[in-house]
């Protein structure tokens, strides 16, 4: 298995793959925007491939909207996904250890997020096992915090996030 930054031209290659290796479509142009993103020096989007084919990516943001990393200069490690043909096999592990890697380089804390059901549930082992503690600012949602007796959706919006210390 190779861990290795996406190149130019893989927008729509990558758009195929995770359609086909998940089962579910990221909207169109998703993959030419990280991309995009990528060239402009904001973020990098790693891949896990075996013999040129798609196992997974996350995306290694360098300046993450979630301001409780923001203003922090934590980087955030987002968007980890593993074709489900090859989860439980250390896929994820492989693309958090070279994204960890890579924010060592520049600063001592990563940071990640999860959402709050259980379609995240084995996200948050993963990162909890790996290190990654709640970093006190409570449930967000759509990147806001939730003041005691709110209400929201169940839903992707709804998230807690993490930091772990790198060095």
């Amino acid at each position: 298995m190779q861990i290795c930054p996406a190149k130019p031209g893989d927008a729509n290659w990558l758009q195929d793959s995770f359609a086909v290796g998940l089962n579910w479509r990221k909207p169109a142009g998703y993959f030419q925007g990280v991309l995009d993103e990528q060239a402009a020096g904001a973020l990098i989007l790693l891949l896990a491939l075996e013999a040129g084919d798609y196992l997974g990516h996350c995306k290694l943001v360098w300046s993450p909207d979630y301001a409780g990393f923001r203003e922090r200069g934590i980087p955030e490690i987002q968007d980890l996904n593993v074709i489900r043909s090859r989860r439980r096999i250390g896929v994820a592990s492989r693309l958090l250890d070279e994204a960890e890697a890579r924010i060592a380089r520049r600063s001592r804390l990563a940071g990640i997020g999860f959402g709050l059901y259980a379609d995240y549930g084995a996200a948050q082992r993963l990162y909890i096992l790996r290190g990654y503690v709640p970093d006190g600012q409570g449930a967000h949602y759509f990147g806001e915090p939730l003041p005691p007796g709110a209400t929201c959706a169940l839903d992707d919006n709804l998230a807690l996030y993490l930091v772990k210390q790198l060095r």
